[in-house]
Formats: C-alpha cells, sequence, structure tokens
C-alpha cells in the first residue's frame, strides 16, 4: 500500500511540473490527475504533454477524456472476457443442479 501511494505521488508531481512546465497552472494538472486517478494514466498523460506539447487547456482536458474514455472501454472488454469464459464453462458443463 505504502509503494502504491508514493509511486501515485511521484507520478501527481510529475504530471504538475509537466503541466505548468508548459505554462498551465498546477490546478488543472491537479483536476487530470485526480479525474485519471492511476499512476499509468498519468504516465501515459505526460507522455502526451511532454511529445505534442499542447498550447490550450481545452487540447489537454481533450487528451485526458480519451485517456479515461480508453481505460473504461478496456475494463467494459475485460469483463465481457469474464462473462464469455464463465458462459463458456456453463456450454462445456452445464448446469450443476446437484440432482442426478
Amino acid at each position: 500500500m505504502r509503494d502504491e501511494r508514493s509511486e501515485w505521488t511521484r507520478t501527481y508531481d510529475t504530471l504538475i511540473r509537466a503541466m505548468e512546465k508548459l505554462g498551465f497552472k498546477a490546478e488543472l494538472g491537479d483536476q487530470i490527475a485526480r479525474q485519471l486517478g492511476s499512476p499509468k494514466a498519468m504516465e501515459r498523460m505526460i507522455a502526451y504533454l511532454e511529445y505534442v506539447k499542447p498550447h490550450s487547456a481545452e487540447v489537454v482536458v481533450d487528451e485526458m477524456l480519451a485517456i479515461c474514455s480508453d481505460i473504461e472501454a478496456w475494463k467494459q472488454k475485460k469483463a465481457c472476457e469474464g462473462y464469455n469464459a464463465r458462459y463458456n464453462e456453463l456450454l462445456y458443463y452445464g448446469l450443476d443442479t446437484g440432482e442426478e
């Protein structure tokens, strides 16, 4: 738990610095970091900021929304894969009603 918190804090600080380096306020970086949530998502945003160097807050927020959308699509895909695996087990093994 401690390592996860320190990783989040380290990535959060890096994102704030990247935002300030481009001339954006730290408050915008704070809101983006909190919306993204995970260090991996924040790292993706940091890479975007360093590579693209956007000039408007709207473009930054648009990328944040795109990252959030990708994460949600991935979560839905994984959930569907799990449901599909259970359904295939049901087809293969049938219902275990306890009666024979």
